[in-house]
């Protein structure tokens, strides 16, 4: 979005935040930075000008052009004329390496990572090399037979969408080509979905935690999140490094939100939930259709992270519950995230109307990408059985290293995906994201997977990294967290309430 911010309104969200525990334009940007980061301010917004932020502030104009140089210098403030910079998102690290405070690296999205940075704010892994290297070679012996065509097509290439259609099918979900649009990646699939299914101001419900990147596309279409926590899990010991039970979803809770708010649309991941890992049961998934149908919203499910199942769980595609789910999938878990191929499976006229939409975004898809990704998807199982061997493995690891060197944290074990949820010992989150990088990791800070600067207690760790570089992370999150510990005055500076308010 385009705009500007008033003085007035910039300082009522700075907050306290002149604490003496840094030169006070540091303190001053280090605040801006976390208010960007934290979508508080949002980006191409001009800034006050030096003068009137000043004024407003009490303080020197000095202190406010100091504050300004350093946010523009670690990429978070454009270079606009005279002092009405506008914010932004940094695309690399400062020249020569130079990390700074190291809160250019506190999580945000789309941030280049320096070498020597673990990066643990993504949860991704690396392309299963050998069989996505011989579906692109089987694409290109493919492709000559298409190049007389146009290339245009907003539904996607047949043999992908026969293909996705077969995997449905033998997953319980009858499914006709007819009924897949081929999308580039999973969060395009979910704006398609919005710009058709919820207009500005409408309603959608949505899992609280749940994937920033949905809570943000769904913000940016100018629709109202309408947030249901998920159940606290229970830990039977605090160094067990595991749930003590399975606490799925707040059915009633959703329910009760479905029948008040009659939300357009829901947004679910019921399959090893970003961020917790969590499986709904059948049982649960029978009771969302019914409440979702009652109130006349549309369902939206999430599948991108179902086959990473590392228990070996069973569970019922939420489509196979009732043909008005509209589901969402995506290759960029299982095989590669670029790959950016995902697709929306849905009934027949409503494909219609997505692919109606789409055109307003884009005209097709890359056909050679399309090409091998049909290959994948009719062998989908051929890597997946090493990497969730590798996976539960590393997830192990990393509960042990949390068990053993985090001793106040609790995590709770994923029943598949890439991640785990760790409710942190004080509502350092942001705090953690920001001095991170100093220690050699990067994070993405708990209130990302939030609304209302929630989640400041929690924070999901990836366990993407083999195990040798997971132990590096975790003793690095233990530095971290130690030089939270000893200067309270730095943690109330990067943005963690006072101790008073830890809970």
């Amino acid at each position: 979005m385009s705009g500007s911010l008033n003085p007035s309104s910039l300082a009522r969200l700075l907050g306290e935040w002149n604490l003496g525990a840094a030169p006070a334009y540091r303190e001053l940007a280090d605040v801006v930075r976390l208010l960007v980061l934290d979508g508080r301010v949002p980006l191409d917004v001009a800034l006050p000008s030096e003068r009137a932020l000043a004024a407003t502030l009490g303080i020197s104009r000095t202190t406010v052009t100091a504050a300004y140089s350093l946010l523009r210098e670690q990429g978070f403030l454009s270079s606009g004329q005279g002092s009405r910079g506008r914010t932004c998102i940094p695309q690399s690290g400062p020249p020569g390496g130079h990390r700074g405070g190291g809160a250019h690296l506190s999580g945000a999205p789309g941030l280049a990572v320096p070498d020597g940075i673990l990066d643990l704010a993504y949860a991704s892994l690396p392309a299963s090399g050998e069989v996505v290297h011989r579906a692109f070679a089987s694409a290109l012996t493919e492709l000559p037979a298409l190049l007389p065509g146009f290339g245009y097509d907003a539904l996607g290439v047949i043999p992908l969408r026969e293909a996705i259609a077969r995997h449905y099918s033998a997953a319980g979900v009858p499914t006709t080509a007819r009924q897949i649009l081929v999308t580039s990646g999973a969060q395009h699939a979910l704006n398609i979905v919005l710009r058709t299914l919820a207009g500005r101001s409408d309603k959608v419900l949505v899992e609280h935690p749940s994937y920033p990147n949905a809570l943000d596309a769904i913000r940016a279409a100018g629709c109202r999140l309408v947030p249901v926590a998920m159940p606290a899990a229970v830990h039977p010991h605090p160094r067990s490094g595991a749930s003590g039970g399975r606490p799925g979803w707040d059915l009633e809770a959703i329910e009760t939100a479905l029948r008040q708010q009659r939300p357009a649309m829901a947004y679910v991941v019921p399959d090893f939930h970003n961020p917790t890992g969590r499986l709904m049961p059948d049982s649960q998934r029978r009771r969302l259709v019914r409440a979702a149908a009652a109130a006349g919203t549309v369902l939206v499910v999430d599948e991108t992270l179902r086959e990473l199942n590392l228990d070996g769980v069973d569970s019922t595609p939420l489509a196979a519950f009732s043909p008005a789910v509209v589901s969402i999938g995506s290759l960029s878990k299982s095989h590669w995230a670029g790959l950016r191929t995902g697709w929306i499976r849905a009934e027949e006229p409503l494909i219609q109307r997505f692919a109606a939409a789409r055109t307003t975004m884009d005209l097709g898809g890359p056909v050679v990408e399309q090409l091998a990704a049909a290959h994948l998807v009719n062998a989908l199982a051929e890597p997946l059985p090493a990497r969730l061997a590798s996976l539960r493995d590393n997830r192990d690891a990393l509960l042990e290293l949390i068990a053993g060197r985090l001793p106040g944290w609790q995590s709770e074990r994923p029943d598949g995906g890439l991640s785990v949820w760790c409710r942190l010992p004080a509502p350092i989150s942001t705090a953690l994201a920001v001095v991170a990088p100093d220690f050699g990791i990067r994070l993405a800070a708990g209130p990302r997977f939030g609304t209302g600067g929630a989640f400041e207690h929690y924070l999901r760790v990836p366990f993407t990294l083999p195990p040798e570089q997971l132990e590096t992370a975790v003793a690095a999150l233990r530095s971290a967290q130690d030089k939270l510990e000893a200067s309270p005055q730095l943690r109330r500076s990067l943005g963690a309430p006072p101790a008073a308010a830890i809970a």
